[in-house]
């Protein structure tokens, strides 16, 4: 039986506002009536990272390691990923929601690699400490992080997907929630660029939409409906800067339908058709065979 959606969007609130945890708790008390309701309804809210091992760290066909460069001054931290195959490949930085590099999101690095990409996924989090292994704490330090700081790191891992020896000499980069804002950000300051992949995360200045080099493909939930409602004016200012890009607004499913970790949410259907298009869209946008 689905959740009474007051829970969900409480919760949505709750992750980007981000609410206090003990006001959370004390509305969604209100709306699940029992302590035990209110519990059973976070369980399939909040994320289960022992659900986030679509891929192994241990894959046979992948090399996964911790990643701790500094590049044009920029100090970078995360996990890099890449497939065992040689190959000329696109590299793809992968950036997270506002909770950090999370064990959900090396998975998604670990995806990404087998599919033919050297994908890094970045802890953005690197000037403030990095990522705490609390949610909570981690939302927290979001504020906190300048926007010149996501911009000059997300440069400079680009920098280095595309200088690496085994590299087309192109690169994409995939985002979700805070990330999918961060990969607008990116695609309006660093034209190297060359394609960009957006999961339910808000515009850019619409006034810099025309610096954009990179092609674009935006995907967002019906149920987004903060995120929907800015689309329109993205797509408009994308027209008339003549910017290549694809919209898709998936119906019935919610923000973060991609994260098997959240039970609630997720939504497995679209999660695979949503995945096979931004493979697709990166994989022709960074030459990788």
């Amino acid at each position: 039986m689905a959740l009474d959606r007051r829970i969900v969007e409480l919760y949505d609130e709750y992750t980007h506002k981000p609410l206090d945890r003990r006001v959370f708790m004390n509305r969604l008390l209100a709306i699940a009536g029992t302590t035990a309701a209110a519990e059973a309804a976070l369980a399939l809210l909040e994320p289960n990272y022992a659900h986030a091992q679509q891929v192994a760290p241990d894959d046979a066909r992948i090399t996964a390691s911790r990643f701790d460069q500094t590049v044009d001054g920029v100090a970078l931290k995360g996990y890099l990923v890449t497939p065992k195959a040689e190959a000329k490949r696109g590299g793809v930085l992968v950036i997270h929601e506002n909770r950090g590099l999370n064990p959900h999101i090396e998975d998604i690095t670990r995806r990404m690699a087998l599919e033919g990409f050297t994908a890094l996924g970045l802890d953005f989090l690197t000037p403030l400490g990095g990522t705490p292994t609390d949610p909570d704490a981690a939302r927290a330090l979001f504020p906190q992080l300048p926007a010149e700081a996501v911009v000059a790191q997300g440069r400079a891992a680009l920098k280095y997907l595309t200088s690496r020896p085994d590299a087309t000499g192109r690169t994409g980069a995939v985002g979700f929630c805070w990330g999918g804002g961060s990969v607008n950000d990116l695609a309006v300051s660093v034209p190297e660029l060359s394609a960009g992949v957006v999961f339910y995360g808000r515009s850019p200045d619409l006034a810099k939409v025309p610096q954009i080099k990179a092609r674009l493909l935006i995907q967002q939930a019906s149920r987004d409906t903060r995120l929907v409602q800015m689309l329109p004016d993205y797509e408009k200012a994308l027209k008339a800067a003549d910017i290549q890009y694809e919209a898709i607004v998936y119906p019935d499913v919610d923000h973060a339908f991609m994260n098997d970790t959240s039970a609630e949410r997720y939504n497995a259907a679209t999660a695979k058709q949503a995945w096979a298009r931004t493979v697709a869209f990166l994989k022709a946008g960074t030459g990788t065979a």
